[in-house]
């Protein structure tokens, strides 16, 4: 789908015909060819000429249905506001684009305690949107206009239009084209969510995350989605990487049920579990996301003979979200979240370099502290007594405080490794690989795991790491011929979720995985100092 270059080739606005002339340009989306000779059914995108202008010759752009018998020949579902076009400035088109993304994030499935409120952001502001096409040519902006229009077309057609529709949008629209944007859009929408401020950014990736929970649920369950995208990607996820004032950072999102799976006691490919509770939890739990920003701090030294780059963990915040509108949507499992129990972050030159002359670690910290305490008592008479009496009492005890998590340092070459386990409290396994008793057990250490406090999790179920939580940083010796120069320098992360029953009683549990990998840049160039 290129519904970017088609519009692009549109005519101008003055070589369009009089108000009377019937015969918009049509662009088909999806179509599917019926039975026993039957019309084709589709959706289409018509640009089509707007009246109530005697000055100027104004287009909108509609979103049509055409074969559907029970809703006539023709239906409307949804209408742009008028523009108009200039095959000469890609301006012309600023309106379209702005309330494509306005209708998206005024839809945002925001966290139903989010501090920013959907009317807060009501108002975009344009000047980092028409930037963003001044920079980038047709083709690679091509891929992030189709992103805004499918999200859009996903709340006009498996919404506001019968099921057919949707079904049709699903698998004709959205199927073909997943892998697509995930893969191709990638600088255009980074430098988009880089400038338009994060509470926007989170509002937009909500939006696009709860269409790709949808089509999960939808391809898990059937309706033939199964077959018609054998090779969808594994991990719906994304991530984008940036460097600045001395951090590192990656931010990642993927909805749950776009991780990968490992472990579970349910086939991948069964969406009802044993039990119609069990069901309703499951699908509770596909409406989530995970919101992850990996954090760490650099510097660099110059001296005489070698560069010394060093780097710590300074934050890392994971945040598993409910995609939902309604506070009062799924009560009964409202505290019911998938909760992170491992990550693994990397960090290191470039694959092949040889500028680097060794890498150094720090230590890795202990699961848990014990602490002895002794006390004692002598007690005794002295005096007139023939007999003295001497009486003596000893007390010991013994105070253990254990750690949720476990911190690992390693390398892979010459990349140094991040690593956190979580570790159940009172057996000491690793979560992320356990299987939980039936009927999640009491024995375990996650029952109530948002309450108490031991929680190794925040209120709302995320996760918060600082860096003099984690401990000693890492640092690399690299040539001096490397000065002036700015380097670019791999990160990534992976994130392991697990879920076993907090508040029910439910044998159900899963561990999936989503794994983020890009490039920052590093700048070695020395400071200058004025005297």
């Amino acid at each position: 789908m290129d519904t970017w270059s088609w519009i692009r080739e549109l005519p101008n606005s003055s070589d369009w015909g009089t108000e009377s002339d019937d015969s918009p340009h049509v662009f088909e989306l999806a179509s599917s060819g019926t039975s026993q000779g039957e019309s084709t059914r589709s959706i289409q995108l018509r640009a089509q000429r707007a009246t109530g202008s005697n000055t100027e010759v104004l287009v909108n752009f509609a979103v049509c249905l055409q074969g559907f018998h029970n809703l006539g020949s023709k239906k409307t579902l949804w209408v742009s506001d008028t523009c108009s076009l200039s095959s000469s400035d890609d301006k012309s088109f600023l309106p379209l684009v702005l309330q494509l993304l306005q209708e998206i994030i005024s839809r945002s499935p925001t966290a139903n305690d989010s501090t920013c409120p959907r009317s807060q952001l009501q108002k975009l502001k344009p000047d980092p949107v028409s930037w963003i096409m001044d920079s980038y040519s047709p083709e690679s902006f091509s891929y992030f206009f189709n992103l805004l229009f499918i999200t859009r077309l996903f709340w006009v057609c498996a919404c506001n239009a019968p099921s057919e529709v949707g079904s049709l949008f699903f698998r004709s629209l959205l199927a073909p084209n997943l892998e697509a944007l995930y893969s191709k859009n990638t600088p255009v929408l980074r430098t988009f969510l880089t400038t338009i401020g994060v509470d926007t950014e989170l509002c937009f990736m909500r939006t696009v995350g709860y269409m790709i929970a949808k089509w999960c649920i939808l391809r898990e369950l059937g309706v033939g989605l199964q077959t018609l995208t054998p090779l969808a990607p594994e991990n719906l996820g994304f991530s984008y990487a940036m460097e600045g004032h001395g951090l590192w950072v990656l931010k990642g999102y993927a909805p749950v049920s776009g991780m990968k799976l490992r472990r579970s006691n349910v086939d991948k490919n069964q969406f009802p579990v044993v039990g119609a509770r069990d069901s309703v939890l499951k699908y509770a739990l596909a409406h989530q996301q995970l919101e992850a920003v990996i954090q760490l701090e650099y510097t660099v030294g110059f001296y005489g003979g070698h560069i010394q780059v060093d780097a710590r963990v300074d934050n890392l915040r994971i945040h598993v979200v409910k995609l939902g509108y309604n506070q009062n949507d799924d009560v009964d499992y409202g505290d019911e979240k998938h909760f992170p129990s491992r990550i693994r972050v990397w960090v290191g030159p470039e694959v092949g370099a040889n500028y680097v002359a060794g890498l150094s670690l720090g230590l890795s910290t202990d699961t848990g502290k014990t602490e002895v305490e002794t006390q004692k008592v002598v007690k005794g008479s002295f005096g007139k007594s023939k007999i003295p009496k001497v009486k003596t009492v000893a007390r010991s005890s013994t105070k253990t405080r254990s750690r949720n998590w476990k911190w690992d340092q390693d390398a892979e070459g010459n990349a140094a490794v991040f690593e956190a386990v979580l570790c159940d409290s009172r057996t000491g396994q690793e979560v992320a690989t356990w299987k939980p008793s039936i009927g999640g057990g009491e024995e375990n250490g996650l029952r109530n795991r948002y309450s108490g406090a031991n929680r190794a999790f925040t209120k709302s179920g995320g996760l918060v790491m600082a860096g003099d939580e984690y401990g000693e940083g890492v640092g690399w010796r690299l040539s001096k011929e490397m000065e002036g120069n700015v380097l670019k320098w791999r990160i990534g992360g992976q994130v392991w979720l697990s879920y076993c029953a907090n508040e029910v009683q439910s044998s159900y549990y899963e561990t999936r995985c989503v794994e983020w990998c890009d490039e920052v840049d590093l700048p070695l160039i020395p400071p200058k100092y004025n005297f």
